[in-house]
C-alpha cells in the first residue's frame, strides 16, 4: 500500500513522542512491505510561533489530502491563556475542517501495570472498554460570551449530531460486546434529554442486537472506578467525554497509555494520544510514546483498513511493556526507568522479531 501521512507533532513533548510512532510506522512499511510518505506541518502554539495562527492553511490542505494524520500535542506555558490565540483552537479548528465527529479511546490494562494503577489490582481484572466521544458539539462548540463579572458557554446538540455518533459507537460495540453505555446528565440538561431521546431511538430502530442501558455522567464516574469491567462501549457529549476518558486513564496506570482515533463518514482519521504537551516533561527524553504509538495502529486499522499491521503495533507495545521497557511514569519506584527512546526502540525490536 502506498499512503500519505501528515504528521503534526505540535508542541511540548509532542514532537518526541510522535518522533517515535514514525519510526514504528516506517518499521510496518518495511516489514509488511508498504509505502508510506509522512510529511510533517506546524499546528498549535509551535504555528504561532512561525505562522501567528495555530493552524495555518497549508496544514489544512496537508491534511486534507493525506489519508490521515498523526499528532503529537497542542499547547503550553508560553502561549497566554487570556490572549485571543490559542493553541488549542488549532486542534478544534482542524477538527472541524477534517469533519471528524467521533472520538475513540480504548482503556485496557497490562497486567504487568496493575501496581502502576491506584486502583486496586482484582478490579483491574478484564477491563477493556472504549469510550466514543462526540467532537464537534457541546460546549467547546458553542456560543461564548466573557466579562470580568459574568460568562457564557452554550451546549447546543442537534438529533443528527447525536444520531452519528451514535452509530459509530453502536458499530463499534457490535463488533465487540454488543453492549452500549449511553451517559448524560438527563435529570438537569435539556441537551441530555435529547440526547437520550435520539440514542433510544437509534439503538431500537437500527441496532436491536446491542443492548443498551443509560447512566448518569457522576454515577458513571463513580462506576469506572469501582467498576470499570462492566463497561464496553460508552458513548456521550463532548465534554463529558473528555473527563471521563481522562479519569478512566488511571485504571491503565498512567494518561501517557492511552490512544484516541477522530473520525468522520470517510475513512481520514485524526490520531494522537489523549495525553497533553506536558511542557515540564518536554526535552528530556522521558516522556511516554505508547499512547502516540498506540494511535499509530489505530491510524492503521481504521484509514489505511491494515487490520494485521494494527494488530501486530498493538502486540509489540504489549511485548515492549512485559518486557519492562517503562518510562517513568510507569516504572515502580526506585526502578529504572526506560527513556522514550530506549521505550520506541523495544517495540519496534518487538516488531521486527514477531512471528506471523
Amino acid at each position: 500500500m502506498r499512503a500519505l501521512i501528515a504528521v503534526l507533532p505540535g508542541d511540548g513533548i509532542g514532537p518526541e513522542v510522535v518522533a517515535q510512532a514514525v519510526l514504528v510506522l516506517q518499521a510496518v512499511a518495511s516489514r509488511f512491505d508498504h509505502q508510506f510518505e509522512m510529511v510533517e506541518a506546524p499546528v498549535g502554539g509551535s504555528a504561532i510561533d512561525r505562522t501567528g495562527t495555530p493552524l495555518p492553511a497549508t496544514t489544512v490542505d496537508l491534511c486534507l489530502s493525506s489519508a490521515a494524520v498523526l499528532l503529537g500535542a497542542v499547547g503550553g506555558p508560553q502561549w497566554d491563556p487570556q490572549t485571543a490565540v490559542r493553541p488549542e483552537q488549532g486542534l478544534l479548528d482542524l477538527r472541524r475542517s477534517l469533519g471528524l465527529f467521533a472520538n475513540l479511546r480504548p482503556i485496557s490494562v497490562h497486567p504487568r501495570l496493575f501496581a502502576s494503577s491506584p486502583v486496586k489490582p482484582e478490579v483491574l481484572k478484564n477491563v477493556d472498554l472504549v469510550f466514543v466521544r462526540e467532537l464537534t458539539g457541546g460546549l467547546y462548540f458553542g456560543e461564548k460570551r466573557g466579562g470580568a463579572e459574568r460568562a457564557l458557554d452554550t451546549c447546543a446538540y442537534s438529533a443528527d449530531e447525536v444520531a452519528r455518533v451514535v452509530r459509530v459507537a453502536c458499530r463499534l460495540a457490535r463488533e465487540r460486546r454488543k453492549k452500549l453505555t449511553s451517559v448524560d446528565k438527563v435529570n438537569v440538561l435539556a441537551t441530555s434529554r435529547l440526547w437520550r431521546a435520539v440514542t433510544t431511538r437509534v439503538v431500537r430502530e437500527e441496532f436491536p442486537d446491542v443492548e443498551l442501558e443509560h447512566q448518569l455522567v457522576d454515577s458513571c464516574a463513580m462506576n469506572l472506578v469501582a467498576h470499570p469491567g462492566r463497561f464496553d462501549v460508552l458513548v456521550t457529549e463532548n465534554m463529558f467525554g473528555d473527563i471521563l476518558s481522562d479519569e478512566a486513564a488511571v485504571l491503565c496506570g498512567s494518561i501517557g497509555l492511552v490512544p484516541s482515533a477522530s473520525l468522520g463518514a470517510g475513512t481520514r482519521g485524526l490520531y494522537e494520544p489523549i495525553h497533553g504537551s506536558a511542557p515540564d516533561l518536554a526535552g528530556f527524553g522521558v516522556a511516554n510514546p505508547y499512547g502516540t504509538i498506540l494511535s499509530a495502529a489505530m491510524l492503521l486499522r481504521h484509514s489505511l483498513g491494515l487490520e494485521r499491521e494494527a494488530r501486530a503495533v498493538e502486540a509489540a507495545v504489549y511485548q515492549a511493556i512485559q518486557l519492562g521497557a517503562l518510562t517513568g511514569d510507569l516504572a515502580a519506584e526506585g526502578g529504572r526507568a526506560a527513556t522514550t527512546d530506549q521505550a520506541g526502540a523495544a517495540v519496534i525490536a518487538a516488531l521486527m522479531e514477531a512471528r506471523e
